[in-house]
């Protein structure tokens, strides 16, 4: 594929995966399957951890207590997004804790309200987000937390095309069927860049545990999806993403704590 075909699944990503102020997508790139640009998921969320770096300076900068500094920045990269991660784990939490059979556990999935299985979800996994980047501040400053949002922003969208290979789509409708399969090259490439992020902020010691911890993670959703469903859902990968965020920021922070 040319330049500006590459530059257009870039724009495809960052459009799905955030709320930024972005151009609207031409017709051929709203057009083109979401796998397609699975590749460019490490750089939205590399993105996506720089604003929440950029935040956490900003509340160290005014004095805030560490406390509050992490929680402004957790509170940035939810911003960016609009918490369409987050929405995705609410809903598997729900569905998957909720429901008798598949057909059940998906109609909850597509419920919009939100029930006690996702409410604790949540408070699960920002609870764990928050308290793993606090230590990091905590242990080794403000630079290093920094470079765990970094890093633990790039890991998890990289994860989201590992689950799509993982899986099969668990419905002919629906986000994650219209996203498409991720081919083995896309995921390639976004671990690569993923690990080239991590390489450029990390000891290299650290980064064999780090991969480890993140696929045992994305291997458990994998797991718990298809005994569930079957497959993925956008739901699904959403529970992904956020299982390899909140996974490699706690191996992050024990890292940090050697």
């Amino acid at each position: 594929m040319d330049k500006s075909g590459r530059l257009a699944e870039v724009h495809l990503a960052f459009v799905f995966l955030t709320r930024l102020p972005l151009p609207r997508l031409s017709e051929a790139a709203a057009a083109t399957p979401l796998g397609r640009a699975a590749w460019a998921f490490p750089l939205v969320g590399a993105v996506v951890g720089l604003v929440s770096a950029i935040a956490l300076h900003l509340a160290h900068l005014l004095d805030l207590p560490d406390a509050a500094a992490v929680l402004v920045a957790l509170a940035a990269g939810l911003w960016v997004t609009g918490a369409l991660h987050e929405d995705g784990l609410a809903d598997v939490a729900d569905g998957f804790g909720g429901g008798a059979d598949k057909e059940r556990k998906l109609a909850i999935m597509r419920d919009s309200r939100i029930g006690s299985y996702g409410v604790l979800a949540l408070i699960l996994a920002i609870g764990l987000r928050w308290s793993a980047v606090l230590a990091v501040l905590q242990t080794a400053g403000v630079e290093a937390a920094s470079a765990a949002l970094v890093v633990a922003g790039a890991l998890s969208r990289a994860a989201i095309p590992l689950g799509m290979v993982l899986l099969e789509p668990a419905r002919a409708d629906g986000l994650g069927a219209a996203a498409g399969r991720a081919a083995a090259p896309a995921v390639a490439a976004g671990v690569g860049l993923a690990a080239a992020a991590a390489w450029a902020v990390l000891p290299g010691s650290a980064l064999a545990p780090l991969f480890a911890v993140v696929l045992m993670a994305v291997l458990a959703v994998a797991g718990l999806a298809r005994r569930h469903i079957g497959g993925y859902t956008g739901d699904v990968l959403g529970t992904v993403e956020q299982a390899a965020a909140t996974t490699a920021l706690l191996a992050l922070a024990a890292i940090a704590g050697d």
